[in-house]
């Protein structure tokens, strides 16, 4: 039985002064700690004798992800060429991007974003399921979407794909519980963090879910 394993990386920290929700905004990078971070989860990744036979690397189109993605094919590389392997290219693919959020651009609680503001109060009615911008049934979709398409390309091998929190837990959680809602702040998805996801080939079963935190000394 074939078993393809897709290992989904949250990006690093993200230099942000004004602690503004970037959402999907361009130009918002890693941090000098978040590019550290990335280096560390490439590490790991690159020692890991599994991970470092992925067969691609996929990324959100976002600068953060990107970055992070940068990090890691480095690394790969390295231990490809060591290998006599060529190097992996980066792929971009719209579904990994972050979640769309109406309050893109605002630092949540102050200004415009402050949560008491009668625009912003008709649109936080239930944290539990947004309101406020893409559903997480729509999230769920997109990400499955790619993981099915991308567990037909590669059949019993592994790849790395970099996203953000909202998309890797909505899947995660699509997965384990039938339903991709849950509550916000119970996401267990760090900064850089690798979510591995394991699926029979043939029939796309989930078969298990690892998690690491390669990133969580950095500081």
């Amino acid at each position: 039985m074939p078993a393809t394993t897709i290992h989904l990386v949250r990006h690093g920290e993200v230099y942000n002064p004004d602690h503004v929700l970037y959402e999907r905004l361009p130009d918002f990078h890693l941090s000098d700690r978040g590019l550290r971070m990335a280096q560390a989860t490439a590490r790991y990744i690159a020692e890991h004798s599994g991970i470092n036979h992925a067969a691609a690397v996929y990324s959100s189109p976002l600068d953060r992800t990107r970055e992070t993605a940068g990090a890691i094919l480095t690394a790969l590389n390295a231990v490809r060429a060591d290998r006599g392997e060529d190097p992996l290219e980066l792929h971009t693919d719209p579904r990994l991007i972050e979640a769309g959020n109406e309050f893109r651009g605002r630092r949540i609680g102050h200004g415009t974003g402050a949560l008491w503001r009668p625009e912003n109060l008709k649109l936080i009615r239930n944290l539990h399921k947004p309101t406020w911008g893409e559903s997480y049934q729509s999230i769920g979709r997109r990400m499955s979407d790619f993981a099915y398409e991308k567990v037909d390309q590669y059949p019993g091998q592994q790849i790395i794909v970099v996203s953000h929190e909202s998309p890797i837990w909505s899947f995660r959680h699509l997965l384990e519980t039938g339903h991709p809602e849950h509550w916000m702040f119970l996401r267990h998805t760090a900064l850089a963090s690798v979510t591995s996801i394991t699926f029979d080939s043939d029939t796309h079963e989930l078969l298990a879910v690892a998690y690491a935190d390669p990133a969580s000394s950095v500081s």
